[in-house]
């Protein structure tokens, strides 16, 4: 039993954490049709960002609590420098292209950007663990879990409601949705669809950018960690449905669930379990699991 709650707890933690970094990558598909691989370089260099500020916040004598406003604030200058550069200094010149070029032009901005981030900060890696432990533990059963993890998961929550709220009940919600439904009448009917896809560009570079920096104080922040976690982003994003909120969600439960499972039980399938999770899903439902009907345009 105290195993079974252990799988469900950290199979949650795992949940929040992959949503965390696949819905910013899901909200730009969905609205600008773009599979930004360019989404892991912006996780990385959140990461970055939060281990240099908030270390350089510590290490000079800071209170430590304020560091989580830094690696907030670290987040936020990510996604408002490098969204805007990536999507007016390139992307918005490539719209109307198949979806292939697109996926090779982020591609390439991914190969710069790991570039920029070795020529930033070095091959060396970072640390950042203060943050971790700052907040204290709680215990269930025999288990310890720093209270790190509820922030976690609170930021995942959240962050999934504040996009459920803006898209259902905003007039700029609703605007996004008429974008996602039909570019082309949209803009006849006088919304800025450049305007549109600017915003969620941004939108969706700072939510990569905050996984990055929620991330750090877990991890060892080195060189290779966007490459990682882009292909994790994917495999929710697929399984989901391309472009589908509720989808990213489901599919985050599913192979968190599935993960910790394996985690506790088959060690050695741990990774093996997200890509069979992937497969039975898209053998069953190739499209994703809240996969959107699309229109017919003649």
């Amino acid at each position: 039993m105290a195993q079974l709650l252990a799988v469900l707890i950290d199979g949650l933690i795992y949940s929040s954490w992959l949503f965390i970094i696949a819905v910013g990558l899901t909200l730009i598909y969905g609205v600008m049709k773009i599979l930004n691989i360019a989404h892991g370089s912006l996780y990385a260099l959140g990461a970055y960002s939060a281990a240099s500020l908030a270390g350089y916040w510590i290490n000079h004598g800071y209170p430590p609590m304020g560091s989580y406003a830094v690696m907030l604030v670290a987040a936020i200058l990510v996604g408002l420098i490098a969204g805007p550069v990536i999507e007016r200094g390139l992307l918005r010149f490539m719209y109307g292209k198949d979806e292939i070029v697109l996926v090779l032009v982020t591609y390439a901005v991914f190969l710069i950007l790991e570039d920029f981030v070795k020529l930033a900060w070095g091959v060396d890696p970072y640390f950042i663990a203060q943050p971790y432990g700052l907040l204290g533990s709680f215990d269930v059963g025999d288990l310890t879990y720093p209270n790190y993890n509820l922030v976690l998961f609170g930021a995942a929550v959240l962050i999934g409601a504040v996009l459920a709220w803006v898209l259902t009940k905003t007039r700029q919600g609703k605007m996004l949705l008429a974008v996602i439904h039909d570019r082309e009448m949209s803009g006849a009917m006088g919304i800025n669809v450049g305007r549109v896809y600017f915003i969620t560009f941004t939108v969706g570079a700072m939510l990569g950018a905050l996984g990055g920096t929620l991330t750090a104080p877990m991890i060892s922040v080195q060189p290779g960690i966007g490459a990682e976690t882009i292909v994790l982003a994917f495999a929710v994003v697929v399984i989901g449905g391309l472009g589908s909120l509720p989808g990213a969600a489901l599919a985050a439960i599913l192979v968190g669930i599935v993960r910790s499972a394996a985690v506790h039980y088959r060690p050695e399938l741990d990774l093996f379990s997200i890509y069979l999770v992937m497969a039975v899903v898209l053998i069953m439902r190739p499209k994703g699991l809240f996969s959107a009907q699309e229109a017919r345009k003649i």
